[in-house]
């Protein structure tokens, strides 16, 4: 089709665009100028829209390409082939008609979002305990969430472990509440005492001035744009909607009642309780990162540090070696070959991220952290699950007969691959799990990580919902809203396994300001991820992403069906947990 080769172009050219302008923000080059961040507000396709209506191309495909419903596509989509889906894919290219400026603002809020929390670390060897002692080494520097929580993940199995995760809960608690001094973000040269909430520069620990709600009100800014462009949609009036039934194409109940009905199984306080025996303690809030069923949660990170400096010491050495990694997960010579050449490894500023290349002939972008010094077991980690996202970038893109087929339902089907991969990790530094009991493990893992992040989520859903219902709110009583969402969450779901009430840790989560509503997108990621890989057991790993990325991009209940047999449900992992539960405890 001339229009597909038409949208390949541009989708493509203007996405190269965007990196290109947005690299100081995305990548660690340096400190950010004032004309980088300018040129990484601006979106070259904020106009396309405007411009396609105003030449009259838009109305040429509004009325040869009609756009479904969502109903439609379920009632008429599994009988539709990769060519009829792709001219409905052509039909939902203009559902609606957003002015350029509120493009480009939209544009702006994002990446000033996306700077504010690239650049919110923790420098860990600032923080005292409650007896002003220094728990963590110098240079050790954490980004918020995603650092914190894989730091106080790794402590588990460590004598000393406890000391360390209950200092980082602490500092998470804080930044939550934005009692957390301003003074203390992403700043050396303070000593902070969470604990005391004090600083001291000179041996004199003193109150300081803490954050004022800067947390809060990137949410409000991201909400006050989107709620310009809502007009706009006449039949999808809220960012909730389009978020779910366009983009996701699953309604927010439906979603919502997954994740509740999940929750609420009686596995959930099975696996706490088992979890609580193997710690000899009671469970503490954080427990909800639980890593001890992990194989390598009893290698000290200072070990797995050293292997993989070993093997990477710059990121250039990982981009090399994405040949080896594929071939150790079953791919071909002839698959490695291919993929590998497609994909660019870049240091990432923020947490690590994936960016698609959307036309052949660019390069799916792979951000990991890394540093001078070579990379750490925390990048590497963050690597294979980026790796995983750029290799089903790479496959959908190119295993799909027309570029209105490529890509996958939604965010959370590429999350189920990039989760494949991490689960692999240890296995790719050639260090695979030989425990009788690993897989029946790795289930109660995956279990025990789909529960925590399906909480978080619906309080991110709670929280647009009240943004909706307050829209005149300003960041202080968001961040009460927010709080008492976390809060109530915790209680209904948590707090019966736990024992503890009114804990607001579910709020931590950095996506909540950089990107809202995509929370979803994991625990979705962990059930589609459960279901792959059941039905990858037996069968070679390459011939089988491949088949599945070459499903394309159709409606998500069409793509399970077609691409291991069943729809998208939690059942599969509950009664896995069952046969887990049963393996373990005997």
């Amino acid at each position: 089709m001339r229009l597909d080769r038409t949208f390949e172009s541009i989708d493509g050219h203007f996405t190269a665009m965007e990196l290109d302008l947005r690299e100081p923000l995305d990548l660690d080059t340096g400190e950010i100028k004032p004309v980088e961040m300018l040129l990484g507000e601006y979106s070259p396709s904020a106009h396309l829209t405007d411009d396609f209506f105003q030449n009259k191309f838009a109305f040429v495909v509004l009325l040869n390409f009609p756009h479904y419903s969502l109903d439609e596509m379920q009632k008429l989509g599994p009988g539709w082939n990769d060519t009829e889906w792709a001219k409905v894919r052509m039909g939902d290219m203009f559902r609606s008609r957003v002015p350029a400026e509120l493009n480009q603002e939209i544009a702006k809020v994002a990446a000033a979002a996306d700077a504010y929390i690239n650049e919110y670390n923790i420098h860990m060897a600032t923080l005292r305990d409650r007896d002003n002692k220094q728990l963590f080494p110098e240079g050790l520097k954490l980004i918020s969430h995603w650092g914190l929580r894989d730091e106080l993940k790794s402590h588990y199995g460590r004598p000393d472990g406890v000391a360390h995760q209950e200092i980082i809960f602490e500092v998470m608690k804080r930044i939550i509440t934005q009692e957390i001094p301003k003074a203390a973000i992403n700043k050396s040269d303070v000593i902070w005492n969470p604990y005391t909430n004090t600083i001291s520069q000179n041996g004199e620990f003193s109150a300081a001035e803490p954050e004022p709600d800067q947390r809060y009100q990137q949410i409000l800014d991201y909400f006050h744009v989107i709620r310009k462009i809502d007009r706009y949609y006449p039949h999808h009036p809220t960012y909730i909607q389009r978020i779910f039934e366009l983009d996701r194409e699953m309604p927010e109940k439906e979603v919502e009642k997954l994740f509740a009905d999940f929750l609420s199984a009686p596995q959930f306080g099975k696996v706490a309780q088992l979890i609580q025996k193997r710690l000899g303690r009671k469970l503490c809030p954080y427990d909800i990162w639980y890593d001890g069923f992990k194989a390598r949660t009893s290698i000290p990170e200072e070990k797995l540090d050293k292997i993989v400096l070993q093997k990477y010491p710059t990121l250039a050495a990982f981009q090399r070696d994405i040949p080896n990694l594929l071939l150790k997960l079953g791919f071909s010579g002839e698959q490695a070959a291919f993929i590998a050449p497609h994909i660019q490894v870049d240091p990432a500023r923020g947490a690590g991220h994936a960016a698609p290349a959307l036309m052949p002939s660019a390069k799916s972008r792979l951000r990991t952290r890394g540093s001078a010094d070579g990379m750490d077991y925390k990048g590497f980690n963050i690597g294979a699950h980026e790796l995983g996202h750029t290799i089903e970038q790479t496959l959908s893109l190119h295993k799909v007969p027309h570029h209105l087929n490529q890509g996958v339902p939604f965010t959370g089907f590429s999350e189920a691959f990039a989760f494949l991969f991490q689960n692999r990790d240890m296995e790719l530094l050639g260090m695979p799990d030989t425990d009788p009991l690993a897989r029946h493990l790795l289930t109660l893992d995956q279990f025990w990580g789909a529960c925590e992040i399906m909480g978080v989520a619906l309080v991110d859903m709670q929280v647009w919902n009240w943004l909706y219902a307050h829209p005149e709110a300003n960041a202080s009583q968001l961040k009460a809203a927010t709080i008492s969402a976390a809060k109530e969450k915790w209680n209904r779901f948590f707090a019966p396994a736990f024992g503890a009430k009114d804990e607001i840790i579910l709020g931590i989560y950095s996506h909540m300001i950089a990107y809202p509503l995509y929370l979803a997108e994991y625990p979705l990621g962990h059930l589609i991820e459960f279901q792959i890989e059941k039905h990858m057991e037996g069968k070679n790993f390459g011939v089988e992403m491949e088949r599945l990325c070459a499903a394309g991009n159709v409606i998500p209940q069409v793509w399970m069906k077609k691409g291991v047999g069943s729809e998208l449900s939690g059942q599969p992992m509950l009664s896995a947990v069952d046969q887990a539960l049963a393996a373990v405890s005997n």
